[in-house]
């Protein structure tokens, strides 16, 4: 009953490479050891390349941005030359520094054999807000001390589950009657947040945003975007409604975390837009999971909302997940001369209805 759940093997594994740890993968019959190139230091990586063959592992979208071509769909594995060292895998790994260091090829990409380590790899940087590019070797043992994980236990995880830990009153500028829920999720990561203002009739369609962290945005007044204004829109709304619930989700940069979201923003100085960045840096151009709003929403007993948003993929993970949508709230504001072009880009490449 003490041994550690698949759950908590993949918590625990995504925590250790953000402590710069390898990991042990098995696929297949094999075995593999990964780490994060962006924490790998330099002993861990003489270490581990006396294993064997290495490969660096990246996304199809890095991938395409080095022009290496494809052939594991949605990623490749790349041979290291022999002059290759720990400064060359951390260029090809951070794309926010590649106008320093712009000869880092020709690249060749493996073919054939199992990918299953390196796709879990892949999927472990993601969870811990990483750049997902992974030092990948091959290992006939474990070292002493390492984690050791099940690629098929990776690949299918349980949903993450929240359970709400506490609640209080809280007054706030557009509402004294606030209480703020606190829901923590089962996997260890970062908490989740419900602002409930009001009483809201359970029986009826509740007026309702879900709201993704921006410390940038709400925080600092960042002009980059509309997050700021949105937040205080929508609590605005609630407010003058009397009754309502904001979900604040901490899921920073579109999912990616705070650091890859200042490497983003570096490469949109380059030239490139939202989506382009968020390519070029390894991730799909939303890493979010709307379906924990769902569970707030459940969990408070509403089971069916008026949502305050402009982005179509919240309407149908709403539904998808049990929580009809009765109406959609238009939340226009915030539009600046710096974000008329993000705004752009979110209403033609991620369909933002604006």
């Amino acid at each position: 009953m003490l041994a550690l759940t698949a759950a908590e093997r993949l918590a625990r594994a995504a925590h250790d490479l953000r402590l710069g740890l390898p990991v042990g993968v098995q696929a297949g019959d094999g075995l593999w050891l990964i780490a994060a190139i962006e924490t790998l230091g330099r002993a861990r990586w003489e270490a581990m390349r006396g294993f064997g063959a290495p490969v660096l592992a990246l996304t199809s979208w890095r991938a395409e941005t080095l022009h290496i071509p494809v052939y594991d769909t949605d990623l490749v594995r790349v041979e290291l030359p022999r002059s290759a060292g720990l400064n060359w895998l951390k260029a090809v790994a951070d794309p926010s520094i590649d106008l320093a260091t712009p000869l880092k090829g020709p690249f060749k990409a493996a073919r054939g054999g199992e990918v299953g380590a390196h796709r879990a790899a892949i999927t472990l940087c993601k969870k811990a807000h990483l750049l997902p590019a992974v030092f990948v070797v091959e290992a006939k043992a474990l070292p002493e001390g390492l984690l050791l994980l099940d690629a098929e236990d990776i690949a299918n995880a349980a949903t993450t589950r929240l359970q709400e830990v506490s609640s209080a009153r809280v007054p706030l500028e557009v509402s004294k009657l606030g209480r703020v829920h606190v829901f923590r999720p089962d996997d260890g990561s970062e908490e989740h947040y419900a602002i409930e203002i009001g009483s809201p009739d359970r029986s009826q369609p509740v007026l309702a945003r879900l709201h993704s962290a921006c410390f940038t945005g709400d925080l600092m007044g960042s002009l980059k975007c509309d997050c700021g204004p949105q937040l205080r829109a929508a609590l605005a709304q609630i407010g003058k409604e009397g009754a309502g619930v904001l979900l604040y989700m901490n899921q920073e940069g579109r999912g990616i975390g705070l650091a890859n979201k200042m490497r983003a923003y570096s490469l949109q100085d380059q030239g490139f837009d939202t989506v382009e960045a968020n390519h070029r840096l390894g991730f799909e151009d939303d890493e979010r999971n709307f379906e924990l709003g769902a569970q707030m929403l459940k969990a408070l007993g509403f089971k069916a909302v008026r949502l305050l948003t402009n982005n179509p993929k919240k309407l149908a993970k709403m539904n998808s997940s049990g929580v009809a949508v009765a109406e959609r709230v238009a939340l226009k504001v915030g539009e600046n001369p710096h974000n008329v072009e993000y705004l752009s880009v979110k209403a033609q490449k991620s369909g933002h209805l604006l």
